[in-house]
C-alpha cells in the first residue's frame, strides 16, 4: 500500500487543480461575461474568427445579443443555446459534450487512463518478479572466468 501513496497523493493533486481551474472567476462584469460568451462562438460571417475578434456588423449584431441577454440574467448556457437555435450548431465554436461530440472529448481522455493502468500493472509485475538466481552451471562458468582473467 505504501508504493501507491504518491500515485493517490498525486490524483487527489491532480482532480484538486481541475477543480479550480474549471471554476473560474466568482463575479464577472457584464463585459466580461460578454467577451467570455463572445469568445466561445463564431462570428457568423467571418471565417476563423470569433464573435469576440471580429468586427464585422453580424459580430457586432451576436455581441450586442449576447450583452442584452446577460443584461436579462441568463447564463451562458442559455445564451449559447439561443445562438445554437438562431444560427445553428456552426456558430459554437466547442461543440457540446453529448452524444457522439461527447464521445470525441471522452475517448482521448479514457484511451490515456487505460494506457496508464496498464503500465502501471506492467511496472508492479516487473517491480515484484522474484530475481532469477544462476544455475549451478551458470555459477561454474563464471567462476572459470573470473580465474581466466585473473592469470
Amino acid at each position: 500500500m505504501r508504493r501507491w501513496a504518491p500515485f493517490a497523493v498525486l490524483a487527489v493533486l491532480l482532480v484538486a487543480a481541475l477543480v479550480v481551474a474549471s471554476r473560474g472567476s466568482g463575479h464577472a462584469t457584464t463585459a466580461q461575461r460578454v467577451q467570455r460568451v463572445a469568445k466561445q462562438v463564431r462570428c457568423p460571417q467571418c471565417e476563423g474568427l470569433s464573435a469576440a475578434e471580429s468586427d464585422a456588423p453580424a459580430a457586432q449584431a451576436v455581441r450586442q445579443a449576447i450583452a442584452d441577454r446577460v443584461q436579462q440574467g441568463q447564463s451562458d448556457g442559455q445564451i449559447k443555446a439561443f445562438l445554437a437555435d438562431k444560427y445553428g450548431q456552426d456558430i459554437l465554436l466547442r461543440p457540446p459534450a453529448s452524444g457522439v461530440s461527447g464521445l470525441v472529448w471522452a475517448l482521448p481522455v479514457m484511451v490515456f487512463l487505460a494506457a496508464a493502468a496498464w503500465l502501471a500493472v506492467l511496472f508492479a509485475r516487473w517491480h515484484n518478479r522474484p530475481y532469477a538466481h544462476p544455475s549451478d552451471d551458470d555459477q561454474v562458468l563464471v567462476a572459470q572466468a573470473r580465474r581466466r582473467r585473473e592469470r
